[in-house]
Order: C-alpha cells, then sequence, then structure tokens
C-alpha cells in the first residue's frame, strides 16, 4: 500500500514538474535564432554580389 501511495506521489510531481515548463518558448526562440542567422547570411551574400558587380562595373570603365 506504502508503494502505491509513493508512485502516485512521485506520478503527480513528475506531472507538475512538466506542466511548469515552457517548453513553447524555448522553440520559438530557437526558430527565430536560426531564421535571423539564414536572414544574416542572406544579406551578406546580397551585399557580396552587389559589390563584385559594382567593382567590375567600374573596373571596365575605360579613362584613357
Amino acid at each position: 500500500m506504502q508503494s502505491i501511495i509513493q508512485v502516485q506521489f512521485l506520478w503527480s510531481y513528475l506531472q507538475a514538474k512538466v506542466r511548469s515548463l515552457d517548453l513553447s518558448e524555448e522553440g520559438s526562440v530557437v526558430e527565430k535564432v536560426i531564421l535571423t542567422a539564414v536572414f544574416a547570411a542572406l544579406a551578406i551574400a546580397v551585399g557580396a554580389i552587389i559589390v563584385a558587380k559594382v567593382t567590375a562595373k567600374a573596373n571596365s570603365i575605360n579613362l584613357n
């Protein structure tokens, strides 16, 4: 009988701990960090392409 009460207590304790965890926020934070990193990489890539094109165009100008 005592072991059943202990198991019930442990089960209730674990349920309370799981309910107190807010796992939805952790997922959204990770998602935001990943999206921010992807957008930063895209911005750097676009910037590098623009710089390369402008530099190529400037080098093709004949100054003579």
